[in-house]
């Protein structure tokens, strides 16, 4: 049905329907944005009934009071982990609606308007609360402690839950396209020869991997570039598995994994090279001083670290209040403009090499994601709850559309550490990075 459906009672005292069908006007403009439709809990559809990428599904008469009243990021995604509202289709359109919102809620007299609407629907049912619930983490942010309990809080979910979704070495971090057509499995396999290329690994060196996460990179190291492979994290989970993995594969005396902490590790271990790869973002910039030093600390001279992680813009504005991510995705996690990373690695001693971005291909990684999972709901709901499904779906489909606009960037950034005499022992060109091996 389209939306002339609804009609009031009276004048006086508009129906839910009715209030929630003004609201979405006032909001989203006459169409949606072309891309996206509202269906209310009656089968109105709004704002008419041409088929769009995504449907926003109402499931209540004061879902939009719920969704939009506290007017933050939060309150909205809550919204949507505890099914106030549910969203078919393609999810990363759905975010293309929040420019339209700021521009057409801007100035106070539009925010008062649109708030004495929405307390005019009624309240929201009574949610009940999900098994995992807000992280809530104890203790000085950043302290060893604390950090394990956010890591916890976001990895040991469920290795099966993970494997619904990755490739089939469960590599959690942006992978690596020759084209957009790429398989998923074909262009991880890509970004950890990129990777170890840009290292310049050779058999017997040592190399640490920083936030190692099911162990794919040491293995891949190992295996095919010959070096001895360190990996360490903070999740007891993921080091199960990665050494089930190592033993199966027979490299058990070249590679493997520890439950650590970055600043645990021996300083007395000297390593050839470093690499981190999507654990930066955990670090946190009152501790980037602390990272970058022990690094250097670890390193041999002439060696080099790897740090590949995401990146803010330096001209958008700092959110404030609590971030759906900080709530329920990523507690303590941080990104920052890389220049911030850069300036502290070069005072820890480093000597910045290269920088390249892979802005299109996590994009394209995070587009994969979302899609195998979707594919395997009621799979996932054997391991985790719905509010944690949906809670994966939204932030892998929003930060694909937050690499889409430019809103967020993944760096790799090739950190050198040279002798005394300043040399670097690196080659001139960056030719062997992307010659046939």
């Amino acid at each position: 049905m389209s939306h002339q459906t609804p009609t009031s009672s009276s004048a006086a005292s508009p129906s839910p329907a009715v209030i929630s069908l003004r609201l979405l006007e006032a909001l989203f403009g006459t169409d949606g944005g072309g891309k996206v439709s509202v269906r209310l809990w009656d089968g109105t559809l709004w704002p008419d009934e041409r088929p769009r990428s995504a449907t926003l599904v109402l499931r209540h008469p004061g879902a939009l009071r719920a969704m939009f009243t506290d007017g933050s990021e939060l309150s909205l995604s809550e919204a949507y982990l505890y099914d106030d509202f549910d969203i078919e289709g393609d999810i990363e359109s759905v975010f293309s609606l929040a420019d339209a919102v700021a521009a057409r809620t801007s100035g106070w007299r539009k925010k008062m308007g649109i708030f004495a609407e929405l307390r005019r629907l009624p309240a929201a049912p009574r949610r009940a609360a999900g098994r995992r619930g807000r992280a809530r983490l104890h203790g000085r942010a950043h302290s060893v402690e604390r950090d394990r309990e956010a890591v916890r809080y976001h990895y040991n979910v469920s290795n099966d839950f993970y494997k619904l979704f990755l490739d089939s070495r469960m590599v959690y971090s942006c992978a690596y396209f020759e084209t957009p057509e790429t398989d998923l499995d074909s262009a991880q396999v890509r970004k950890m020869d990129l990777v170890c290329r840009k290292l310049r690994l050779r058999p017997g060196q040592r190399l640490l991997d920083v936030g190692c996460g099911w162990g794919g990179l040491v293995m891949h190291a190992a295996r095919e570039y010959g070096v001895d492979a360190t990996g360490i994290t903070l999740s007891q989970p993921q080091v199960d598995l990665a050494l089930s993995r190592i033993a199966e594969a027979g490299l058990a005396g070249r590679c493997r994994v520890e439950v650590r902490d970055y600043r645990e590790v021996d300083p007395a271990r000297k390593y050839d090279a470093i690499v981190s790869v999507g654990m930066f973002e955990h670090v946190g910039d009152a501790m980037l001083p602390a990272y970058f030093r022990k690094a250097a600390a670890l390193l041999a001279h002439g060696g080099v670290f790897m740090n590949h992680g995401i990146a803010s813009r330096a001209t958008d504005p700092v959110g404030h209040g609590p971030s759906f991510s900080d709530t329920y995705v990523f507690p303590d996690g941080q990104t920052l403009p890389i220049n911030v990373p850069l300036r502290a690695a070069e005072e820890a001693g480093f000597e910045v090499r290269d920088v390249e971005s892979l802005r299109e291909h996590y994009a394209l990684t995070l587009r994969h994601w979302v899609r195998r999972l979707e594919a395997r709901h009621e799979e996932a709901l054997k391991y985790v709850d719905e509010p944690t499904y949906r809670v994966w779906r939204l932030y892998m489909a929003g930060s694909a559309d937050g690499f889409r606009t430019r809103r967020l960037n993944v760096y790799q950034a090739l950190l050198a550490f040279p002798g005394k005499d300043g040399a670097s022992g690196l080659p001139l060109t960056r030719a062997d990075w992307y010659a046939s091996r």
